[in-house]
């Protein structure tokens, strides 16, 4: 039988410090913080998605997980509902430093604007906002 994906559900970064990893997704990106499952694992909530925290020294038997976890290794893109200039204003104001942007791109439904930065860990962030959504 055949089938098609819905939606993605959730991801896992793996994270060095996941208290200063947890609060700059918190601070910079407005998630919700989350204890979850018997061993109060970690997640962000963001929309109808979340980001669970996976500490990079957390053993096999405690998370199933990719071949070779590590840090920094995510690209990531987050659609938000405000204008580039807001974007960028609130990376400036949070001490976070944009690597590139605001510039067109591409998305899943279209053209967007984008500007990128890093998390604690190295990955990088890209946040776009489609042309419509000001």
């Amino acid at each position: 039988m055949r089938f098609a994906v819905d939606r993605l559900d959730h991801l896992v970064i793996t994270c060095r410090d996941l208290e200063t990893s947890a609060s700059w997704y918190q601070r910079v990106l407005g998630m919700e913080r989350e204890a979850f499952g018997p061993k109060n694992r970690t997640a962000l909530r963001f929309g109808g998605q979340k980001i669970n925290l996976r500490p990079v020294d957390a053993t096999d038997e405690d998370w199933e997980t990719g071949r070779h976890p590590a840090p920094g290794v995510q690209d990531l893109c987050f659609v938000v509902a405000v204008s580039a200039e807001d974007v960028v204003s609130h990376l400036r104001d949070c001490g976070v430093t944009i690597t590139d942007g605001p510039g067109p791109k591409y998305g899943a439904l279209g053209p967007i604007t984008s500007v990128y930065c890093r998390d604690p860990d190295g990955n990088l962030i890209e946040i776009a906002t489609y042309s419509n959504e000001r």
